[in-house]
């Protein structure tokens, strides 16, 4: 019998353990026992039957965690350098004298529905050296308080993201409205192209929702 409870990090065995997960709630059904998962690390929504989960020992946590982190960081370090790079072979780098580099950005408006996501992008923006404000608002509130956000702020790029499932009974995974979010992204992006219109700001938006996996 599983002993894997709410709040433990677990990683699923039939996919080779690859993904660490905690567990955000166990559902019993009249067959089994099924773990609802959220990524630590990976930005996923899934869940599995308890029988396939492995608890994963606080070293081999770490261990995993770190390893993504130092991939992550040297990603980091690469697009800086290629960002440095073209920004100098084009001209837009100067101070000539000084020997000094600026690399120039736009303003991100960033809408994350999950408040663990919205801290770790704003962290990854920083240490990107790009100018980024963040803000964690649930998916259903998005299209509400979009076009006052984008009025306040004035960005250059707009970024909406968050989690989406299927709902309840849905079948038809080509229909959006099968989906508990996804109407919820297609007014936000309709409220910032309203925006946009009024406004001739040339904003330029991406917005992409993840998926619960099943």
């Amino acid at each position: 019998m599983s002993n894997i409870k709410k709040g433990d990090i677990v990683a699923r065995k039939s996919y080779g353990k690859d993904i660490l997960f905690v567990v955000t709630n166990i559902i019993c059904t009249k067959r089994q026992k099924i773990a609802i998962l959220k990524g630590v690390i990976e930005r996923i929504e899934a869940d599995s039957p308890l029988d396939d989960l492995e608890k994963i020992d606080k070293k081999s946590r770490q261990e995993k965690i770190e390893k993504m982190q130092n991939k992550i960081n040297q990603k980091i370090v690469e697009k800086r350098g290629m960002s440095k790079y073209s920004k100098y072979q084009i001209g837009i780098l100067s101070s000539n004298n000084r020997n000094k580099e600026k690399m120039i950005t736009g303003k991100i408006l960033h809408l994350d529905g999950d408040k663990k996501y919205s801290e770790k992008s704003y962290y990854y923006y920083k240490k990107l050296g790009l100018h980024a404000i963040v803000k964690n608002i649930p998916e259903y509130r998005q299209p509400k308080v979009v076009y006052s956000l984008l009025t306040t702020y004035h960005p250059d790029i707009l970024v909406i993201t968050g989690h989406d499932g299927m709902i309840k009974g849905g079948r038809d995974y080509h229909n959006i409205y099968n989906y508990r979010n996804s109407k919820y992204f297609i007014q936000t992006v309709k409220e910032a192209r309203k925006y946009d219109s009024e406004s001739n700001s040339h904003l330029v938006i991406f917005a992409r929702r993840l998926s619960k996996l099943f």
